[in-house]
């Protein structure tokens, strides 16, 4: 079996540095012959075009280095929100992270996002406090900051002497430096005999029970490491590696069932696609068949290799632990199980707010502009894209207009394509406005019988969809059951606004089949009809997105930001004033905020930061929002779209 190996996901808000601390990790390891940087469009894990061009990072990048016989699998993920689907899905596949906070921003939007993630999916946590040479950087009052906010249970594993300066200097704490060596004696005496022991006996505790304490008690999520550091400078960065170290390893079930996931795919012109796997358990070889789960027929793997930056050498067999990248896998998508599904936990870090029609720069453009979108959804599902072949019109959802000039870029260099897109507009949802029930008796015209009983209930925001069925078999086939359970999620997508339906529950109280007339397609054509005859009776209320605005300014400007916030028909909590400054939180509609971000740096001169998160979606005036068109035949018109669901439509 190969040797130790840690997979770790580089993680931040935008601008505090991930990529560069990944450059330096590289550089330090002895990866790199020569350090790149954002700033000098030559970083190894920033090698598409788009991302040196703006300096910034748009894909999660893989690269990997050895530090001290460990191999360490490197994910270097995009700041931006614009692109947290990238992070989301790394995250699956991750045995810890490293946060890197800015010690001259602080906590940010992105950053409460980031570790409200980690912590749900129990994601093992090592922090970097980077910057410390930058004005304003302030290590001691951030790390009081994050021990208020995050977790009291930082063990703070280096000192730094010279902030604010270039000349400032990070040293590793000893286990008898203060106050490592008390945060580490109560630790290990709170969760360890022997070192009670010692502990209740005046006598020190060995050095190899504190650290073995100290490893459990961070895989367990209960301690968090903090490094500080400049990693612009390479200041920190050795000690950040050394801290690593005290991170989890993979498990290396090389002689277990195959189990892997699909974290990622792309697309290289040369080798085709691409299916970036993290294996689980297992092995796979070259020419090894590989079963994705739900993917027929299965595919042999026609090459593994390693994916470093833009660049790939062959690996020859992907062992159970490690990372690498499948090809010859045409049918892979984004979040395909590979044999038996591993534990897996997910949350949702994007949400996709806006939804953009795509248009070719000619109209014979279009095959190609379609076949290159739904290459493109494959790499991210959260574009989600919807041809409405009748109407030849093309859309796409993104989570920022940042994402909309990433995906022209990629539409031209990758595909030859000068596509364009109308105006984004605001994705509601609605939800149902009472309790009510249901019908459709789709007895008419033969041969068919479907009858469908609805009882319909709104639940809290944020629920999403649930299903149930009181009725028994002899009432309703269980296959017929599964049916109408398979078809629902398709029908909410357009509820009476022509927007997703959301927060609701629906439960299957009645109906029937026939032994004879029954056709197996009749409960599919029946379910969107029982659906939208509910909807009708309960009504529908419109729900609007909003997002969490966090402002830091001079208090100068305090008053004309509140006035702002009520302007955008928003609610904001008391500001927090401190020599000058403030800092204030607000919660708006996407609606009317699409622009802030230029008006508020047009009013501090550009020396304000904002930051933003999605914040769940709140009801919305049905005259203040807006309707969808309908996309396809209305259930509603009943004899229409019968002849829709039996191809009889002309």
């Amino acid at each position: 079996m190969a040797g130790e190996i840690i997979n770790i996901g580089i993680v931040a808000h935008a601008d505090a540095g991930k990529t560069t601390l990944t450059e330096q990790m590289l550089f330090a390891a002895g990866e790199l012959r020569s350090l790149g940087s954002v700033d000098g469009h030559n970083a190894q894990t920033d090698w598409l075009d788009i991302e040196r061009q703006r300096g910034i990072s748009v894909k999660a990048a893989s690269t990997r280095l050895f530090w001290k016989d460990c191999q360490i699998n490197l994910i270097d993920t995009p700041g931006h929100v614009d692109f947290a689907g990238e992070v989301q899905r790394s995250l699956a596949v991750l045995d810890a992270a490293v946060l890197v906070v800015s010690a001259a921003e602080g906590i940010q939007g992105q950053t409460e996002v980031l570790w409200d993630a980690l912590r749900k999916l129990g994601i093992p946590t090592l922090l970097f406090l980077n910057k410390i040479d930058r004005a304003g950087a302030a290590p001691r009052e951030l790390i009081d900051e994050l021990s208020a906010r995050f977790s009291p249970d930082l063990a703070v594993m280096t000192r730094w002497e010279h902030a604010e300066d270039r000349s400032c200097q990070v040293f590793p704490l000893g286990w008898t430096e203060q106050p490592l060596a008390d945060f580490l004696t109560e630790l290990a005496a709170e969760n360890d005999p022997e070192a009670e022991t010692c502990f209740l006996e005046d006598r020190p505790i060995p050095q190899p029970v504190l650290l073995r304490v100290l490893k459990e008690q961070i895989t367990a999520c209960r301690v968090f490491p903090v490094y500080v550091g400049a990693a612009a400078l390479g200041v920190g960065v050795r000690e950040v590696l050394d801290g690593v170290l005290l991170l989890p390893r993979a498990s290396r079930q090389e002689d277990g069932p195959l189990s892997g996931v699909v974290y990622r795919v792309e697309h290289d012109k040369a080798m085709g696609k691409a299916a970036h796997v993290r294996l689980f358990s297992g092995t796979i070889s070259n020419r090894d068949p590989v079963p994705l789960r739900g993917r027929e027929p299965v595919e042999k793997v026609t090459q593994i290799r390693r994916v470093l930056a833009g660049r790939s050498v062959d690996m020859g067999r992907l062992t159970a632990g490690d990372i690498g990248a499948l090809y010859g896998l045409s049918g892979a998508r984004t979040g395909d199980i590979i044999g038996e599904a591993p534990l897996l936990r997910e949350v949702s870090l994007a949400t996709p707010l806006l939804k953009a029609q795509v248009f070719p720069a000619a109209p014979e453009q279009m095959p190609e502009l379609v076949s290159a979108v739904r290459e493109l959804t494959e790499e991210d599902p959260l574009l989600d894209m919807e041809w409405e072949k009748e109407e030849r019109e093309l859309y796409i959802k993104v989570t920022g207009m940042i994402q909309l000039e990433v995906i022209s870029s990629f539409l031209r260099d990758r595909f030859g394509l000068a596509a364009r897109f109308g105006s984004p507009s605001v994705i509601y949802k609605e939800t149902p406005s009472k309790p009510g029930t249901g019908a459709e008796y789709y007895t008419w015209p033969k041969p068919c019988w479907a009858c469908i009983e609805f009882a319909v209930e709104p639940l809290e925001r944020g629920t999403g969809f649930q299903f149930e069925s009181v009725v028994g078999d002899r009432v309703i086939l269980s296959r017929y059951q599964a049916h109408i359970a398979q078809a629902l999620p398709e029908a909410l997508k357009q509820g009476l606004y022509g927007w997703e339906v959301t927060d609701l529950k629906i439960t299957l109280t009645g109906g029937s089949h026939h032994l004879i007339h029954t056709h197996p397609l009749d409960f599919f054509t029946a379910t969107p009809m029982a659906l939208m005859n509910s909807l009708e009776h309960t009504g529908c209320t419109l729900l609007e997105p909003m997002v969490t605005l966090r402002f830091s300014a001079q208090e100068e400007h305090l008053g004309r930001l509140i006035r702002d916030v009520i302007a955008m028909r928003g609610s904001f909590e008391s500001p927090v004033l401190h020599k000058g400054a403030m800092t204030m939180e607000a919660r708006v509609p996407v609606a009317t905020s699409l622009t802030y971000p230029v008006d508020f740096a047009i009013l501090t001169g550009g020396k304000g930061v904002l930051s933003s998160r999605f914040s769940g979606y709140e009801p919305c005036p049905l005259e203040l929002g807006r309707t969808a068109k309908r996309r396809g035949i209305d259930p509603r018109d009943r004899a229409k779209w019968i002849l829709h669901a039996r191809q009889a439509l002309q």
